[in-house]
């Protein structure tokens, strides 16, 4: 539908999972994408797939736990193009913690990949948004545990409830910039990072999936390609003047009781 013609995306976290399938559908619909991640190799091979589908892409390496980096990831993007016109922040840390026995580095860790990379992605992209005078769209994908979520996700609620208040406060500050802010809340998603951690916290086995998917209303966990359609829809014109929105993305209902 050519939705993002034209349009410069960058995709912080961008090498697996939803960011991955955001750059893959961002491109389908017409953007210029540049995806960021910490390892190379994944990174690049996704840049020679969305290339060899005809698209127009880059590889920026970067870790976003760093602040420094993440304002890099945009500075090479503008660099490259010109410009940036869309930011979709992805990256995520998840790994497991109570309040009781999470430790200072890992509620840092948390509060660097999940709230402080996000912040100054966005600090650097609504700068170059600015200063010339364009309009844009950020997408933040958060968590629908930033409501409350498990007891052992104390760190990452932390982190990721900041988050959701940064994207309504980010996108009161710019609205009359013309720079539409929002978040999603996703629910349990199937990636690779989800299967890891299901595996390293958990003890799952090959049938996790199966196993969680009858648990769920819908019969099935949440797919990235679902999401990334979202996430376009949302960097695009078509969503309108929307901003400030942070939607729950998910098959739970939250205030919903048995």
């Amino acid at each position: 539908m050519g939705l993002l013609d034209d349009k410069v995306v960058l995709v912080n976290g961008g090498s697996q999972g939803v960011g991955a399938a955001v750059a893959r559908a961002a491109v389908r619909e017409g953007a210029v994408v540049a995806v960021s991640g910490r390892r190379r190799e994944p990174g690049e091979a996704l840049v020679a797939e969305l290339s060899a589908a005809g698209g127009k892409a880059m590889y920026v390496q970067a870790d976003l736990a760093d602040a420094g980096q993440a304002k890099a990831s945009v500075a090479a993007v503008v660099d490259a193009y010109g410009r940036i016109d869309c930011l979709v922040n992805s990256a995520g840390l998840t790994s497991r913690g109570t309040l009781l026995d999470t430790t200072p580095e890992l509620f840092d860790a948390h509060i660097a990949v999940n709230l402080k990379g996000p912040f100054f992605a966005m600090q650097a992209a609504v700068a170059d948004m600015t200063a010339r005078k364009a309009p844009g769209t950020i997408v933040n994908v958060i968590t629908s545990s930033a409501h409350g979520g498990q007891p052992f996700l104390a760190p990452y609620v932390a982190a990721k409830a900041g988050l959701a208040g940064l994207t309504r406060n980010a996108a009161h500050a710019h609205r009359w910039d013309r720079i539409r802010i929002n978040g999603l809340n996703i629910g349990w998603t199937a990636t690779e990072g989800e299967d890891a951690t299901q595996r390293a916290f958990h003890g799952a086995g090959d049938d996790w999936r199966e196993q969680a998917a009858a648990r769920l209303p819908m019969g099935r966990l949440g797919r990235p390609d679902d999401i990334a359609d979202f996430v376009v829809f949302l960097l695009s014109e078509r969503s309108g003047v929307v901003t400030g929105s942070v939607i729950d993305w998910d098959q739970n209902v939250l205030g919903g009781l048995d």
